[in-house]
Parts: C-alpha cells; structure tokens; sequence
C-alpha cells in the first residue's frame, strides 16, 4: 500500500505545477518574490546580541554570546566564530528532540561559511593577546516556526543579531582581563545574505513557502555580500 503522506505530496506538487504554469504561486506571489519579512532586534535581554525574523509563516531567533578563550591553534591572533543551530519540535511536527539533526548541522555550515568567505567579522579586533586569549563569537539559531526556507530567515536572523552585539570594553592587568562598564558595536565589515531557490518540475521560484519545499525536486542557496560577491553555496 502506497504511503499516504507521499501520496499527498505529489497531488500537492501537480497542483504547484499547475499554478506556476499559468504564472502563479500557492499564495499568489511572483516567482521572483519573497514573503514579507519582519525583524526585531534585541528580543534576548541576557544575550550579547540577538534578534528574531519573521519570514512568511516561519519565525526564528538568534543569539550571540560573547566569551574569553584560547585562540584555534591555526588563527593565534583572531578571534573564534562558532554557529550552531537547532530545530525545536515546536516549530515543526518533522522536528524531533535531541542533538542537532542533518538539516540543521547543514544550516549552521551555510551561515559560518558566508560570514567567513565574506570576512563579515573583523576577528583579528578580537585578539586579546596573540596565542593566549582571544574573545569567541558564539552563534545560535532556533527556529520557532517552520514555514519553508529556515536558511535564508537563519542568516537574516544571524546578521541582525551580529548587528545587535555590543562587545565590553576591557584592558589587561597583571595577565588577568578587567571589564569596564562601556561597551563597543561588534567589528563588522560585511553583511552576505542567502537567497535560496527551489526547483519545482521545470520551475524555478525564490524563498520556497513549506508546500513548495514539499513538492520541489531540489534547491540551491546562494551566499552574496554588499559588493556581490558569491561567499558560499550549497545545493540539494
């Protein structure tokens, strides 16, 4: 017997088809166009950065912690960039409890790869003393909400708590790190974006709502920064 959820999907899909071939989209969009989008900065008070976006039906918040560390033994003199992130099981009833899965393992590589090939972090500003202690830039990204494209939602929701960070002021003394009570922006010098593309049959159609994900064949997302160059891809 036929699985019905398969079954589901491909009526879903040909009724997709069907509509992009007369020029249309589930909810009426262009092709080419993305659903609204919404951002809030700040949601987190105990986090150093943080911010929420909403994407659509899809909501997802990231924070940005900010520590005191030893340095990757390859970049003494830079500071460390970490992301992870997580599905919650309340976002979604294909989302289970527990370690990260495969989806969002890849998702957290799209966003350190575009914040790295883009440079968007002036991580050399987060030496504290070369080959001792550097300050670590910890990203986590949550999604609340899953109603298609979390990638691209993600690294918006990303930048703008980057965005949001504010770094304490401190100085050295007598080897042991002083706190002030002053704070500085995040050094940044970039801001990619992703923009992910699904392939529905012989259609193409940007930030894929969930039915589209549902019934598509493949996608791809692009990383691009504010000069337009490609900071990362990846394809599925």
């Amino acid at each position: 017997m036929r699985n019905v959820s398969d079954v589901l999907t491909k009526l879903k899909k040909r009724e997709i088809v069907k509509l992009l071939e007369e020029g249309k989209r589930v909810d009426g969009r262009s092709p080419d166009a993305y659903r609204s989008i919404s951002i809030r900065a700040g949601v987190a008070e105990n986090a150093d950065g943080s911010a929420e976006v909403t994407l659509g039906e899809t909501r997802v918040i990231a924070g940005v912690k900010i520590e005191a560390g030893e340095p990757f033994p390859d970049f003494p003199d830079a500071g460390a960039l970490i992301v992870s992130a997580q599905f919650l099981p309340l976002a979604s009833p294909t989302f289970k409890g527990g370690r990260p899965g495969e989806e969002a393992v890849i998702l957290a590589r799209i966003i350190d790869r575009a914040l790295r090939s883009s440079q968007a972090i002036d991580l050399k500003q987060l030496c504290i003393e070369p080959g001792k202690r550097v300050f670590s830039v910890f990203i986590d990204v949550c999604a609340l909400n899953h109603g298609g494209n979390l990638i691209d939602a993600s690294m918006m929701a990303a930048l703008a708590a980057l965005m949001n960070t504010k770094v304490r002021d401190y100085e050295v003394k007598d080897g042991e790190i002083v706190y002030k009570s002053t704070y500085k922006p995040l050094p940044l010098r970039g801001f990619p974006l992703v923009v992910t593309v699904q392939k529905i049959g012989k259609h193409l159609v940007v930030d894929p709502c969930l039915d589209e994900e549902m019934g598509g064949d493949a996608y791809i997302s692009i990383g691009i920064d504010e000069n337009k160059h490609i900071c990362t891809v990846q394809k599925s």
